[in-house]
């Protein structure tokens, strides 16, 4: 007896037309639970939340937050996620005024990270990304701590005392960031003053370095009119030593010819004949006996 089989019009036949619904529902399944289904990094906290919701008891729809695999229903509810490690910025320069009205330029570089316990208070009051939050917010925060503390300085303070400056804009920065859940880890900024402060500061330290030098030439010049002292008073005193010892030879020297000039003249005036008497039998003027 032969076996028959049943073939549609289109030349399908029922076993194929089911495994093809199958496969069709399997990757429906699959995309419909991926698009229910997120991962949320180790370092970020997400923050699972309704699309619209009546309950009075969720802030902003809030149901809580959340990491790794995390399951939702698309169509009512969404998932939002802050990282919690730390965001550097830099900033295009602000412009700041001091209390003389001149303008300063600020370039502020800030790192900071969001506070994970105060991640859905942010939420629910900005329910922004992190972007659009450093461009808004910390933005307005940074220009505010600028404004608020350059008043208190003119322009030449703010110069001389920019360490100073810097520490009040960070403890201000510290107490409006905090406060909404932004932790500062660390700020600073390059300060530009304006063109013409700039060239008075040069003219000033060039002063300054012109003045030293002249300074210097002076000392040096003392220090040289010493040395020269010091040598001709060296040399002086070598030419009075030197002096002292010739007169003295010459003393000496006056001293022992004297007695030999008289001898001598002596001598040339004798006429060879011996005195009468003679109690030692010498001759006269001349030591006989060696002494």
């Amino acid at each position: 007896m032969k076996a028959t089989r049943t073939v549609n019009p289109n030349g399908i036949s029922k076993l194929g037309k089911a495994t093809w619904i199958s496969l069709a529902v399997t990757v429906f399944v699959i995309i419909a639970m991926a698009s229910c289904c997120t991962t949320i990094d180790s370092a970020a906290v997400g923050i699972k939340f309704k699309k619209w919701s009546s309950n009075a008891e969720l802030r902003g729809g809030v149901e809580g937050t959340c990491r790794g695999w995390v399951w939702y229903n698309p169509i009512t509810e969404s998932i939002f996620e802050y990282p919690t490690y730390i965001q550097r910025v830099t900033y295009d320069p602000f412009t700041v005024n001091p209390k003389d009205a001149a303008i300063f330029s600020m370039t502020p570089t800030l790192a900071y990270q969001i506070d994970e316990n105060k991640a859905v208070d942010i939420f629910v009051k900005y329910r922004k990304p992190v972007r659009e939050l450093e461009m808004g917010y910390i933005n307005t925060c940074i220009f505010e701590a600028y404004r608020t503390c350059a008043n208190n300085y003119t322009s030449d303070e703010l110069m001389a005392n920019r360490a100073k400056f810097e520490t009040e804009v960070r403890a201000r920065l510290d107490e409006s960031m905090n406060r909404e859940g932004f932790i500062v880890r660390e700020f600073t900024t390059k300060i530009d003053p304006p063109a013409s402060l700039t060239a008075a500061i040069n003219a000033k330290n060039e002063a300054v370095q012109n003045a030293l030098k002249a300074e210097n030439k002076v000392k040096e010049a003392e220090a040289e009119a010493k040395i020269a002292i010091a040598k001709a008073k060296g040399e002086a005193e070598a030419q009075k030593i030197q002096g002292d010892g010739e007169a003295y030879y010459n003393r000496v020297v006056a001293a022992s010819l004297n007695a030999l000039l008289v001898q001598q003249y002596a001598i040339e005036k004798w006429n060879g004949e011996l005195p009468t008497y003679n109690g030692s039998n010498a001759l006269p003027f001349i030591n006989l006996g060696g002494k």
